[in-house]
């Protein structure tokens, strides 16, 4: 949370850092501050204390903001590996291509499609109805474990989880994983060592963290629903609910040497008084 707070705030408030990366690196820190906020403070509840009951009203207001903002994320990753494409691979046309019109156009699909994706399986996972056990085999109100408990006819609402789990995965993971293909391909061309270290080792982070993001979500959503899988959509779930939360400010921006300066300038201008800037700036 802190973490993720900080980038918020300096994006909002430090001038250098409003370009087009740190725009949707603000829009990421504050889904991931949302997401967290949905999931672990009744995790850690239900690991640190015996109170482990939640409403079914509850459950699908747990399950429709996981589902929104995981859907939101899958989009957002994706436009901003485009942004760095641009970037890196077309940099005479970036400043053209990524304008603030595009900014905020790719920012609100990324939050409207969630939005309508989630929206639509919400819709159909209403008209379940619940006769039989009530305790559910997983950490937070996720769509597969809900419909287990239901005993009505899950053929449908199973369908469509597959299909939306296919159309918010597989074409974004498809398109960052190009876009980090072209990267990768461009940054080879750098004749400098130093600098094809230090786009790599960007690089490499970023791919890592989001091929672990979209595998365990494929693995999870679209492998057949067994009892001998159970256990392990569980593990791999902390994989798309907490890790990412905890990784992306450490590899997208704490790492990033405008982001340390942006938080040395402000920090300084909270501790040292302004006259005493003056002194140290003649």
């Amino acid at each position: 949370m802190a973490g993720n707070l900080l980038i918020v705030l300096l994006v909002v408030v430090d001038q250098h850092l409003h370009t087009p990366m740190y725009f949707f690196l603000g829009n990421l820190s504050c889904l991931e501050m949302c997401y967290i906020s949905n999931i672990l403070p009744k995790m850690m509840a239900g690991l640190m204390t015996d109170e482990n009951m939640i409403s079914l009203t509850g459950c699908y207001v747990q399950f429709f903001f996981f589902g929104y903002l995981m859907a939101t994320e899958c989009y957002l990753l994706s436009a901003m590996s485009y942004d760095r494409y641009l970037a890196i691979c077309k940099p005479l046309h970036y400043a053209t291509n990524m304008n603030t019109q595009m900014c905020i156009q790719l920012a609100v699909c990324s939050w409207v499609n969630g939005l309508i994706g989630t929206l639509t399986m919400l819709s159909v996972m209403l008209q379940l109805t619940y006769c039989g056990p009530n305790e559910i085999n997983h950490y937070f109100c996720d769509s597969v474990p809900l419909i287990k408990l239901s005993c009505s006819d899950t053929g449908l609402v199973e369908l469509l989880s597959f299909i939306l789990a296919f159309v918010f995965t597989l074409p974004p993971f498809l398109l960052t994983l190009t876009s980090y293909i072209y990267i990768i391909t461009t940054v080879l061309r750098i004749p400098s060592t130093t600098g094809r270290k230090k786009a790599f080792s960007t690089c490499s982070s970023h791919l890592i963290v989001v091929s672990t993001f979209y595998g365990a979500i494929m693995i999870v959503y679209m492998l057949p629903k067994t009892e001998a899988l159970s256990d392990l959509n569980k593990i791999l779930s902390l994989l798309y609910t907490v890790l990412p939360p905890i990784a992306n400010p450490l590899i997208y921006s704490l790492r990033n040497k405008e982001v340390k300066d942006a938080l040395r300038k402000n920090v300084r201008k909270i501790l040292v008084p302004e006259k005493l800037r003056d002194v140290y700036s003649r």
